[in-house]
């Protein structure tokens, strides 16, 4: 805390000095209470600043009133460990909604990119997926020790997930919650736990007892005036088409459901659906063709035949690759 005894010349000159200088972007929070009031309180992003007022500008400490404490705020540095892009750009957004403040300083898809990266960088917090492209994220820690605090977010169910607890490590599961990530980082800013390396063979050990998640097992819809409930085997693809997302059976029977792809992707168990690209999410056993056009571009036909084609899209070109290989 720096704090100056010169008289004020009014809060609204120093609110636009800092916001107009170029190494103090921004003004996070300004709390102006009656003038009277001990609890005026200025607080700003960096730690740069009482150097600044104390030394090559100490002119302009006579701008800011006696009774303001000056509070400094680091910004919290993140990144976030996830395979899937929609997945990974969600939770920079509802990061990013939450706290501007936050840095994300980089989004890794692999065990071998994060490896390399945290050898290279530090960080604050980790957000770490678990099953990754080339691994599971575990193996991170068999390679080099972390001792940055780890949320991880993760679909296995709330028995599994007595694994984290054990191994005192946050976890949110996804679809990620913007209520649950809020908490999560109430709790990283209350107790910055002290760093303690993860113990991989016990979480392992206690992942392994515990059920996996249960997906989804049957579909409800409807046709004129009937109800049926149909098995998730049944299922050939979903499509989405405009506004509305079509359950396609093995049969070439058609419905309407009230859900999402983005939903559905959470629903379905992934070792048997994947997402194609935005339109379409399809079980192993109805691609009948897969056609490699380039490097980053692949055509799939689908049975029953799609009413248009269907491309693997770039993002989804090397999961898509890894999935038929699992």
């Amino acid at each position: 805390m720096c704090r100056s005894s010169k008289k004020p010349e009014g809060l609204h000159f120093i609110k636009s000095l800092l916001i107009n200088k170029p190494r103090f972007p921004t003004i996070l929070k300004v709390n102006w209470f009656a003038k009277t009031s001990p609890n005026n309180t200025l607080i700003i992003n960096t730690l740069e600043f009482c150097t600044f007022l104390n030394s090559e500008n100490s002119g302009i400490l006579k701008t800011i009133p006696a009774a303001f404490k000056i509070h400094v705020i680091n910004t919290m540095r993140v990144i976030i460990v996830e395979d899937e892009k929609h997945a990974r750009d969600n939770l920079e957004k509802i990061l990013l909604d939450i706290d501007p403040r936050i840095e994300i300083q980089a989004k890794m898809d692999s065990v071998r990119s994060t490896v390399a990266w945290l050898k290279a960088n530090d960080t604050d917090l980790i957000f770490l997926d678990i099953q990754l492209a080339d691994d599971l994220s575990f193996r991170i820690f068999e390679q080099i020790e972390v001792l940055t605090p780890v949320i991880f977010t993760t679909a296995y169910d709330q028995y599994a997930l007595r694994a984290f607890k054990v191994n005192s490590i946050d976890y949110l599961l996804k679809p990620v919650n913007r209520e649950e990530l809020v908490q999560s980082l109430e709790k990283y800013r209350n107790t910055r736990p002290k760093a303690a390396a993860v113990d991989v063979t016990r979480l392992l050990e206690s992942l392994q007892q515990e059920p996996r998640r249960n997906y989804q097992q049957r579909f409800l819809v409807s046709r004129r005036d009937k109800i049926l409930s149909i098995r998730t085997e049944d299922v050939a693809y979903f499509e989405g088409e405009d506004r509305f997302v079509y359950l396609v059976k093995h049969d070439d029977s058609r419905y309407l459901v009230e859900y999402k792809l983005t939903d559905l992707e959470e629903m379905l168990d992934p070792a048997h659906f994947f997402r194609l690209n935005r339109s379409f999410i399809a079980h192993f056993d109805a691609i009948s063709k897969i056609t490699v056009l380039s490097k980053s571009r692949v055509k799939v036909e689908l049975k029953p035949q799609a009413r248009r084609d269907v491309f693997v899209s770039a993002e989804n070109t090397r999961d898509f690759k890894a999935w038929l290989n699992n």
